[in-house]
């Protein structure tokens, strides 16, 4: 029972991740379930649901159908659907019921972009993890479907560099050209808070190619291999920033830009661009060298480091705000994360928490605690308590409060 939760909330769903990542691509998203996992979408995870249209539909799949694996009907409603609305592409997403009938996806997936035409694919969710996981997935393919090399303008793959270097033509490539992935509503909240992150990289010079997957259309992230360098803003985005590394050799960073810590990962994007050696990891590194300073500074009192604010959320937000708030206050800072995706990204000092029970204990000597304002129950009575608003923790029950706040590159 050590997983159960009593008092707080869980995070949103991988199904409600892959809607929320593919919203604004033109495509069209199909969860097979029999309702529950849209109405849950819709009513508590997705902020754009009523100012702007998008092609998310659920199968309505009944107990005989999913009893007999009747997926003719399933690839009928899809078909009949997609030649009416002619999507750019099509995305399956399963929940947990056909998961556990062993519904052939890939299989749906082929089958219906060869009747069809149209792109197609099969996100594996299940309903059982959290959103990076879904949304990570869904951009992922993304990355494997829609940027090609032949879209690459001057920016060669790594296999065809020295050919092209043979041939005599000069890589074109803009070396402060960038693309920042992970960026859903889910993390940042409303696309003007979004657009704050962009805004303080082109005050170092950076020209913002494409935003993973908020505020530009499929076109635009088709062109993503133009990019000198990504910028992993949310554990979100790693998974689409390994295949474009893989596929066209761009090299990635992970952090966030928020406040003074921004120089850092400028630098570091600068780093990478240039083929310097560095770690993926802005914040973790940064953190490390401020924490080690403040061991230097406390060894003549011999008192043992210990944090003196604690953030809980996604870790690369909350590593690159905790970062900030070192560099910029000298205060030590300690991230608990209760997402599953945290290997790499979790700095010395940092944990990952499973569990209300596991979050509870570790709370209970905070001193100042910054999180989602549902996470109050759990803390401790005389801890100081700042609220930092989260929609995929707490759907949009602070919405108000989150569009009347500034962006997150503004919030130290």
């Amino acid at each position: 029972m050590r997983q159960a939760y009593r008092i707080i909330p869980i995070y949103t769903a991988d199904v409600s991740g892959v809607c929320s990542a593919l919203y604004e691509l033109g495509g069209m998203t199909v969860m097979h379930d029999p309702s529950g996992c849209n109405s849950t979408y819709n009513t508590h995870d997705e902020i754009r649901w009523y100012e702007e249209d998008s092609l998310i539909f659920i199968s309505g799949l009944t107990e005989i159908d999913a009893i007999m694996g009747n997926d003719e009907k399933f690839i009928h409603d899809i078909e009949e659907a997609a030649s009416e609305l002619k999507p750019r592409f099509i995305a399956l997403a399963s929940s947990p019921i056909p998961y556990m009938n062993g519904t052939d996806f890939p299989a749906i997936a082929e089958v219906t972009e060869q009747d069809t035409g149209i792109p197609t694919f099969a996100v594996p969710t299940n309903g059982m993890h959290d959103y990076v996981h879904g949304a990570g997935m869904a951009l992922e393919a993304i990355a494997e479907h829609f940027v090609n090399e032949d879209r690459c303008e001057g920016f060669y793959p790594a296999d065809c560099r020295n050919d092209k270097a043979e041939a005599g033509i000069e890589n074109e490539r803009d070396h402060r050209r960038v693309n920042l992935l992970g960026v859903t509503p889910l993390d940042f909240g409303p696309l003007d808070h979004a657009e704050t992150m962009k805004h303080s990289l082109e005050q170092y010079g950076w020209q913002i190619n494409s935003m993973w997957a908020m505020g530009d259309t499929l076109d635009q992230l088709s062109k993503s291999a133009d990019a000198a360098v990504n910028v992993v803003v949310s554990s979100v985005g790693l998974r689409a920033a390994k295949v474009l590394q893989r596929k066209f050799g761009t090299p990635y960073v992970v952090g966030a830009p928020v406040g003074c810590f921004t120089e850092k990962l400028s630098e570091a994007m600068e780093a990478a661009v240039s083929g310097a050696k560095a770690d993926n990891v802005v914040y973790a590194a940064c953190r490390m060298a401020a924490k080690n300073l403040q061991d230097a500074n406390k060894a003549e009192e011999n008192t043992r480091y210990q944090a003196e604010i604690t953030l809980i959320g996604e870790p690369v937000t909350m590593g690159s705000l905790a970062a900030a708030i070192e560099l910029q206050y000298g205060r030590s800072v300690r991230v608990l994360c209760p997402l599953e995706e945290t290997e790499g990204l979790l700095a010395p000092g940092d944990e990952a928490v499973c569990g209300e029970e596991m979050m509870e204990e570790k709370l209970k000597d905070a001193g100042i605690i910054a999180a989602d304002p549902l996470y109050r129950p759990i803390c401790p009575k005389d801890a100081q308590f700042y609220e930092l608003p989260h929609i995929a923790f707490s759907g949009r029950i602070y919405l108000k409060k989150i569009k009347q706040m500034p962006g997150f590159a503004d919030l130290i």
